[in-house]
């Protein structure tokens, strides 16, 4: 009985032969193919982990946003003019700076508001203006220096005006509606008079080649206007008009300032002084400051300020504009759920 003969590579099958080495290359196609899968699931994973991170930062700014305008509505409609007066007797400070005129922190809405606020309080001892005004709108002037006159005789409290740098112009006019009034040696006070000012462009026109066309139904509709000649007719009736005006501020000065005034040819002519002159010509009263004033002549040396003033949201609003408006509203109009 002969041996089995053993098999040799030769007498294998011919798939057999080829189907080792095939094997023998695949396993590194498919070591490489999880290792790619690895590398996929871990780039997937990073995408959600970041898309997720996105989703929340942005709710967190949305969120932020309206955080802020909650804030500023807050602010400006519960915190707006809130004063804490102490329960005993005071000082009364109303503040007037700046330019006088219809949209300033000086105009006559928010003066009268201080006004009544300082008049209105039980521990009120007197109210005091302090003043550092160049003057500006006789129209609020006048609303002021009214209110005041009104307040004075309704509470039956007084009024001191004390001027710092300056109170020329509409800022007298208000001042002489005060009981008396205080300076500096060095303060500005004066100029009791009307100015119409603007510009005239016609010479320039002509040399430019341009040509004016106005067209009015009425007259004097175009009075005054800076690119066509002066009329003096429209002149004459601007300037009777000033002087109308002005007759009224030496009127409301003479009515505050009364046997005190010792007036001069020049003191309503526009021109100023300073405080030392200003006590000679009976335009003010004496020398003295705020807290000499409240110390002295109220004798209540704690001062309380009625002033109308911008609160932290007012002056973000002003600071920052349309910009932070903008923010605001773009942050409401896209806060919705994560989608």
């Amino acid at each position: 009985m002969n041996p089995p003969d053993d098999p040799t590579a030769s007498e294998l099958p011919a798939h057999a032969a080829t189907t080792v080495p095939n094997a023998a290359a695949a396993a590194p196609v498919a070591a490489k193919l999880a290792s790619l899968e690895v590398a996929v699931q871990a780039v997937a994973r990073e995408l959600l982990h970041d898309r997720r991170n996105e989703r929340r930062w942005r709710v967190f700014f949305r969120l932020a946003w309206l955080g802020v305008v909650l804030a500023v509505l807050w602010a400006l409609f519960v915190a707006r003019n809130h004063v804490t007066s102490p329960s005993g007797p005071h000082t009364a400070l109303v503040e007037l700076q700046g330019e006088i005129a219809l949209d300033s922190d000086a105009s006559a809405e928010r003066l009268i508001a201080a006004l009544k606020s300082a008049f209105e309080d039980r521990g009120a001892q007197a109210v005091v203006m302090r003043i550092n005004s160049p003057g500006g709108s006789p129209v609020q002037a006048g609303i002021v220096n009214d209110e005041i006159k009104r307040l004075k005789a309704k509470h039956g409290k007084k009024v001191y005006a004390v001027v710092e740098d300056i109170c020329a112009s509409g800022a007298y006019y208000i001042a002489v509606a005060a009981d008396e009034i205080y300076v500096d040696k060095a303060s500005l006070v004066g100029s009791i008079g009307v100015l119409m000012d603007g510009f005239g462009f016609t010479g320039t026109m002509e040399k430019l080649g341009v040509e004016r066309r106005l067209l009015t139904a009425g007259e004097n509709k175009g009075m005054l206007d800076p690119f066509s000649p002066q009329n003096a007719k429209q002149t004459a009736f601007a300037k009777a008009m000033i002087d109308q005006i002005h007759q009224q501020f030496i009127a409301v000065v003479k009515e505050g300032r009364g046997d005190r005034l010792k007036p001069t040819p020049e003191m309503f002519s526009g021109l100023f002084w300073n405080g030392e002159e200003a006590i000679k010509l009976g335009l003010v009263d004496k020398v003295g400051s705020l807290d000499y004033v409240a110390r002295e002549v109220i004798k209540a040396e704690e001062i309380i300020d009625y002033t109308t003033h911008d609160n932290v949201a007012e002056r973000l609003a002003k600071r920052f504009g349309a910009a932070m408006g903008a923010g605001a509203v773009r942050a409401l109009r896209e806060l919705s759920p994560i989608r």
